[in-house]
């Protein structure tokens, strides 16, 4: 009865857009997974179980998100509204085998109707139960009786199978983290065997994509440390390109520093201070050059203007600040794991940065990021096999 009266308070609240025709793509002939995202930054560690289930099972994959995202092969579409009407007609059309819902969020409606197809659900990366922004409300028995259809939640850690055990999930498996596909950027190795050659012993951080607005904290984090570290070199990538000749005036004019530029084809001898690249195409070779990096546009830029992933991937230590921009799930990640140093304010930089010249607290800081970086494969493979087993009983 609970239930019952939970579902029908829930149709009633939804608030339907003005009608519109769904334009979908012809659905692929064979077997089908569905897979949602309730954001782009869910879509990450769906992006391996979509390569396998199309390279080793050779079934089609629809991928729902409501941001504009693109994995592999998947067809993207945005999801349903969670109103029966609408998950009859998604679920008509499309007649998913398997259903994957991650990190928790829980339509009710589209749940119901997949429940009653039998159609088998789980959710994965999951953290904790909830219900679609705008949907919130008291609706007695609804997300119980919706965890309780998922055939299995895969949850990423133990504070979030507790929360899907106490909301009504029934099956809850402590897998951690799904695997992401990797950041590690490429590079050229004579290129990298060369420059290490040149750099020898010495001492080298990077700063990435840095705005103009971080400049002037970049030089002066610099001055701060040669004095404990006078061979340190700084590979300096500006965000605008055009900032390269001003850079380098200002620094031998202020500082008395030798600065060699990649696209003169000058190369960081033992005289040279600064490094300065001429694209952003080369990060994969900065990043295994330097043991430590600050990440360009969290400081006082508007926003991290790179991946710090791609840093972590390479065992870099990383420096950044309070701005995260895009990035703020990584950076939540790798600070959970103390596996990167924050700085709240522009003459942070330079104390954070000598701290890390020791290399046991590097070698720290790099190998909690790899550690970071390179984790999920357990977990995926988990998940991976139990939609195997449900697809291969299908068949």
């Amino acid at each position: 009865m609970a239930l019952s009266l939970g579902r029908t308070l829930y149709n009633l609240a939804a608030r339907r857009a003005p009608e519109t025709v769904v334009a979908r793509p012809p659905r692929p002939a064979g077997d089908l997974v569905w897979l949602h995202a309730p954001s782009a930054a869910g879509v990450a560690g769906l992006a391996g179980l979509v390569e396998r289930l199309e390279a080793e099972m050779g079934v089609a994959v629809l991928l729902t998100c409501p941001d504009a995202v693109s994995v592999g092969a998947a067809i993207v579409q945005a999801p349903p509204i969670d109103t029966t009407t609408d998950a009859r007609g998604f679920l008509d059309y499309w007649a998913p085998k398997l259903v994957l819902f991650a990190e928790g969020e829980v339509r009710p409606a589209v749940i119901a109707e997949a429940e009653a197809r039998h159609i088998p659900m789980f959710m994965v990366n999951a953290r904790a139960p909830h219900l679609l922004k705008a949907r919130e409300g008291w609706y007695p028995g609804l997300i119980r009786a919706s965890l309780a259809a998922q055939k299995r939640v895969f949850a990423v850690d133990e504070a979030g199978a507790r929360a899907f055990r106490r909301a009504g999930a029934s099956d809850v498996v402590l897998a951690g983290r799904l695997e992401e596909p990797s950041a590690a950027l490429p590079h050229h190795e004579p290129e990298r065997a060369a420059l290490a050659s040149l750099a020898a012993t010495r001492p080298i951080w990077l700063a990435v994509a840095v705005p103009e607005a971080e400049e002037t904290a970049v030089i002066a984090a610099h001055r701060s440390a040669l004095r404990l570290a006078h061979r340190l070199l700084l590979i300096l990538v500006p965000q605008d390109f055009s900032r390269a000749e001003a850079l380098v005036a200002q620094m031998e004019r202020e500082e008395g520093w030798t600065v060699a530029q990649r696209r003169l084809e000058q190369e960081p001898d033992p005289e040279t201070t600064v490094y300065i690249p001429d694209s952003d195409a080369e990060y994969g070779l900065w990043y295994r050059l330097a043991p430590v990096c600050f990440m360009g546009g969290s400081l006082a830029g508007e926003g991290c203007a790179r991946n710090p992933m791609e840093a972590a991937a390479m065992g870099s230590a990383i420096i950044y600040g309070p701005k995260a921009g895009r990035f703020g799930t990584a950076f939540g990640r790798l600070g959970a794991a103390q596996a990167a140093r924050a700085v709240g304010a522009a003459d942070q930089l330079g104390e954070a940065l000598s701290d890390l010249l020791a290399p046991d607290r590097t070698a720290k800081l790099a190998q909690a990021a790899w550690t970071l970086s390179s984790d999920g494969v357990e977990a995926s493979e988990q998940v991976f096999e139990a939609m195997q087993q449900v697809l291969d009983g299908w068949r």
